[in-house]
C-alpha cells in the first residue's frame, strides 16, 4: 500500500469515525427515544441536497462516489481503526466502528482536491432531539478532554495527533478541533467541526498533508453551514426543528 493510500485511509478514520453523530450514542439513547413522541425528520434525500458539492468548493475538487462503485479508501466501519491516548474520543471512534447505526436519516459526502489533497468530508444526521443533544454533548466533551490521540494507519505504522480546540465558524460555542501529526515524515493536519440545526447534526472535516491551511478550512466550513441553513430553514445552533415547508422545498 502506498503512502498516499495509507494517509487517505487514516484520514477517513479520523474525519468520519471520530465524530459522526448518531451511531456513537445510539444504544444509550434508544430508551429515551422510544418514550418520546415521534417527530417528523428530514429524509435522507433532503439531507443529501443540503450537502456541499464540487460547485460549492470550486474547480479542482471531485466527488468521491459513496454508492454504485467501490470507494478508493476502506470504510472505517469495515476496517475498525485501533486508537489510543484519549479515552473519550477513542470510545466514540470504536463504538462507531463496531456498532450498527440507528435507523435515522443520514447523508454524507467526500470531496477531494487533486491527489486527495485537501480532502473535505461532511455528514448530516437527523435524530430525535433528545438523542441528538446527547450525541452532541458526548462529542463536545470528547473534544474538550482530548489532547492527543494515536491512530493505526492501516499498517504497522501509527500516527499521534495533537488535538487543539479551535473556532471554525461564526459561533464560538460550536465545537471544533485541529489535529496535527506526522506519518512517515509527511505532515498531516485536519480540522473537525460539529454543528446543530434543530434536529439535524452536521460533522465537517477538512484534511490536508504537507500543509496547515486553516483559512480554507474555515471558509469551507462557513460555506457548509450557510448551505444547510438555507436548505433546512433553521439557523446554526438552533434547537428548533426544520419546518415541513422548508424541508419539502429543498432543491436538488
Amino acid at each position: 500500500m502506498s503512502l498516499p493510500r495509507r494517509i487517505h485511509a487514516l484520514t477517513v478514520a479520523v474525519l468520519v469515525a471520530a465524530a459522526t453523530l448518531g451511531p456513537a450514542c445510539a444504544a444509550g439513547a434508544a430508551d429515551v427515544a422510544d418514550d418520546a413522541p415521534a417527530q417528523a425528520l428530514p429524509s435522507a434525500d433532503q439531507l443529501k441536497s443540503a450537502l456541499l458539492t464540487v460547485n460549492d468548493l470550486g474547480p479542482g475538487y471531485t466527488e468521491v462516489p459513496t454508492t454504485g462503485s467501490p470507494s478508493p479508501s476502506p470504510s472505517p466501519s469495515a476496517n475498525p481503526t485501533p486508537v489510543s491516548g484519549c479515552d473519550a474520543l477513542s470510545a466514540l471512534i470504536n463504538m462507531h466502528a463496531t456498532a450498527p447505526g440507528p435507523a435515522t436519516p443520514h447523508a454524507e459526502t467526500e470531496l477531494d482536491g487533486q491527489d486527495g489533497n485537501p480532502m473535505v468530508t461532511e455528514s448530516l444526521t437527523a435524530e430525535d432531539p433528545a438523542r441528538l443533544a446527547t450525541d452532541l454533548n458526548t462529542a463536545t466533551d470528547a473534544f474538550k478532554t482530548c489532547h492527543t490521540i494515536t491512530f493505526n494507519a492501516g499498517t504497522e505504522e501509527s500516527v499521534t495527533f495533537t488535538v487543539t480546540p479551535v473556532t471554525l465558524g461564526d459561533r464560538q460555542d460550536a465545537p471544533a478541533v485541529r489535529l496535527d501529526g506526522t506519518l512517515a515524515g509527511v505532515q498531516l493536519n485536519a480540522y473537525v467541526g460539529i454543528e446543530r440545526f434543530g434536529t439535524v447534526g452536521m460533522v465537517y472535516g477538512f484534511f490536508q498533508r504537507q500543509g496547515s491551511d486553516g483559512q480554507t478550512a474555515s471558509m469551507q466550513y462557513r460555506t457548509a453551514v450557510a448551505k444547510v441553513e438555507r436548505a433546512l430553514g433553521t439557523t446554526a445552533g438552533s434547537t428548533t426543528p426544520p419546518t415541513a415547508s422548508a424541508t419539502q422545498g429543498m432543491s436538488v
